[in-house]
């Protein structure tokens, strides 16, 4: 009887806090520690069940659709929704996760027009078959792909590819940045990560190349895009820089919109 009184004790705290909710993941949070932060400054979720439905890596920020109580059983039917991004394309520069946060290269290489990449983006739309990124928690034989890429046994699997969809794409605006600019805003987005991403490693490469080229000026697209659930905007940044026989690494996402829930929603 005791287990029963219980049982539906739980169940109506589950009912009365079950919803969903559209949180703004801040740029350097992992989407769990924005989902932290929520029960935190909402003491009525702290015990309450919760999850994301969609991530968003620690680089990036914007909308996160978070679920709680009995609709987290749901969040299948919200995996699906279509997502919409607003991302930049730096030039001349590639890291082994495909953004800001990792271990950066850099080689002289030409950069395409304004005008080449405006009618490059446009075409993008459609369906076509994308490779996870290296460093992703897709798993390979049971273990992430981010766990093979870090203990240096990639070249052991064969990485997975699947089905992606661009529904839109637009180029926005072009713009230049200095090297001394570039790395304080490479300093300054990586200090925001906490928890275990290689900073310091990463960081100290960042400062060894830019160094020496503080008055140089980079090249950044800006681009907006709507795709299929399951789509990496890093690992469309990569690919759609080797088009160009050039190399470009992802420096910032914003994700504004997911299905019908939008940024400006958000709590």
């Amino acid at each position: 009887m005791l287990k029963l009184v219980f049982g539906l004790i739980v169940s109506e705290y589950m009912e009365k806090n079950s919803g969903q909710h559209l949180l703004y993941k801040k740029l350097g949070e992992t989407p769990n520690q924005a989902v932290m932060r929520f029960k935190m400054e909402n003491k009525a979720y702290f015990d309450v069940p919760m999850t994301y439905a969609g991530r968003l890596d620690p680089i990036a920020e914007g909308l996160l659709l978070v679920l709680s109580g009995v609709e987290i059983l749901e969040k299948e039917k919200y995996l699906d929704l279509k997502k919409t991004y607003v991302f930049e394309i730096l030039w001349g520069f590639s890291t082994d996760t495909l953004d800001l946060l990792g271990l950066v290269s850099t080689k002289e290489l030409s950069i395409p027009t304004t005008v080449e990449v405006k009618k490059a983006v446009e075409e993008l739309v459609g369906k076509f078959e994308q490779k996870y990124p290296a460093y992703s928690s897709k798993p390979v034989n049971g273990v992430p792909l981010l766990t093979w890429a870090r203990s240096g046994k990639l070249h052991e699997i064969e990485i997975p590819k699947h089905e992606v969809e661009i529904f839109e794409a637009g180029h926005i605006s072009r713009r230049t940045i200095k090297g001394s600019d570039l790395l304080n805003d490479v300093k300054a987005k990586i200090k925001l990560v906490i928890g275990d991403f290689r900073q310091k490693e990463i960081l100290n490469k960042w400062v060894e190349i830019l160094v020496n080229n503080l008055e140089k000026d980079f090249v950044i697209d800006q681009i907006s895009m709507s795709a299929s659930s399951g789509f990496y905007v890093r690992q469309l940044v990569s690919d759609f820089a080797g088009v160009f026989d050039a190399i470009a690494t992802t420096f910032h996402i914003k994700r504004t919109r997911i299905g019908e829930f939008d940024i400006n929603d958000c709590l």
